[in-house]
This record gives structure tokens, sequence and C-alpha cells, in this order.
């Protein structure tokens, strides 16, 4: 799974090439609209779960999926809400924080890149940022060994709920800044009933939003260690989605900051 950088003629390394598509994703009467994009030598697909007020042009999401691209990993950006919700969304605030909705859209999302044949033993993981994080966590708690690693950036992790977090499989890293102290003590707060492998990284004088200078950077480092870390190849028996681990796991105790 060792992605192979070229280097150009002074010898600085160079990011992988990637391919740009734009995908439809259906689920139930919607259509969800993503951006694909994915590096050579592919080490899995991480796909993204934007949380209140944002979408696939998330400036802070694509900064981290280039970060996830130059380190060969594939992403997904994509909206877990149509126009229409969107549009409503901004007035009544009330798509954001459905949890059901977007959980759902996040397992239809998953199913669908797992029925391409491009897809199939790739292994995937999520990215979730604000209510996202909770979607994320509940659909990996269902899709169980499909989901290889989770990754949350000032998430809600709460909001998935005692019974689903302590129900979770798949290592999870959860991302907060510093200066961010309601939604740390929420993330201290799901960390407890998680039984997975899981981490809880704090980004020194970062806000919300990491809008610090070099606060995303840092995320996107953590991230890409995450996933490069995690993310492994499966193998999936004619019986079902059960998937076979390839390397070890490091089962190192919970580390915090």
């Amino acid at each position: 799974m060792d992605v192979t950088l070229k280097r150009d003629f002074l010898g600085r390394r160079q990011a992988p090439e990637v391919v740009q598509t734009e995908v439809r994703i259906p689920s139930g009467a919607a259509w969800l609209y993503g951006d694909l994009a994915l590096p050579a030598g592919l080490l899995g697909l991480v796909l993204f779960a934007h949380g209140s007020g944002s979408g696939r042009h998330s400036a802070r999401h694509r900064q981290v999926a280039q970060a996830l691209q130059s380190a060969g990993i594939g992403t997904l950006l994509f909206d877990l809400l149509t126009a229409a919700e969107e549009q409503t969304d901004i007035h009544t605030g009330e798509h954001r924080f459905n949890i059901a909705l977007l959980t759902q859209r996040m397992q239809d999302a998953t199913l669908w890149v797992t029925a391409q044949d491009q897809f199939k033993n790739e292994p995937i993981g999520y990215f979730g940022a604000s209510t996202g994080s909770a979607a994320a966590l509940i659909a990996a708690a269902r899709l169980r060994d499909r989901v290889s690693a989770v990754v949350s950036r000032g998430g809600r992790p709460d909001l998935a709920g005692p019974v689903v977090l302590a129900e979770l499989h798949a290592p999870t890293l959860l991302i907060v800044g510093s200066d961010d102290p309601g939604v740390i003590e929420l993330n201290e707060e799901a960390l407890r009933f998680m039984r997975c492998e899981k981490k809880l990284s704090i980004v020194p004088h970062a806000t919300h939003l990491f809008e610090e200078p070099g606060a995303l950077e840092k995320v996107a480092a953590l991230a890409a260690e995450w996933y490069t870390r995690y993310l492994q190849k499966i193998e999936l028996p004619r019986s079902g989605m059960t998937r076979q681990r390839t390397q070890n796991i490091d089962t190192s105790k919970e580390a915090r900051r």
C-alpha cells in the first residue's frame, strides 16, 4: 500500500496525478452530487460528511481533501442535502440537525461507492465536521467493518449517542481546536463511550473553524496520518461484506493532550 511519489529534475517530491470526476449518487428519491478525486496508487477512499451550513464546495474540506490526495488517498466530497433542502436549511436550519437524514445519505453514498467495481476491495474512510461527524459515526457503526477509519474535525460525536459510540468498530480520531472549550468537552464525553481504537487530538491555538494560520494544515496532516495507518485493502467473501485485515493494528492506549 506504499505510494511512490514522482520527483522532478530538482529531486523534489511531486504529488500523484489526480483524476477528477463529477458523480451523481441516488438516495431514495433524491440525487446527491459529488466530486470524486482519485490519485495514482490509490490507498483508499475517504467520504466527506459536511456540517451545518456547508457542502461539497467547502473551502476547508477541499483543503483537507487535497492534502489527502497528495498522500495517495482518494476523496469523495458530496452534498448531503439537495439544492432545495439547502435553500430551506438556510432559512430554517431544519436539515443540518436532521441526523437521521444525514446518516441515511452517508450510508447510501457508501453503498453506491462499494457497488462500483473499482472500489469493491478498496478501504473506505469517513471525514466528518460539525453535525456531519455524528452522521459519519452512526453510518460507520451500522456498516461495521466496511468502514476502516473515521476522522472528525470540530465535530459533534455526542449527537451519535452513547449506544452507537459503544458499537463503533472503526478506529476514530477526534480533532478539536484548543480554543473551542465547549466542543472539547463534548468530544471528551463521546470518547469515554467508544470502545474502538480512538484518539483525541487538540490543535493548539485553533478555534472551532480552524481559521488560524496553520491550523487546518495541522488537521490535514493528522487526518492523512490516521488514514495512512488504518486504511487497509480488504477481501470480501462471497457471502457478505466482512473484511479480513491484512496488517496489524496498533493497540496503543488512548492518547490525550
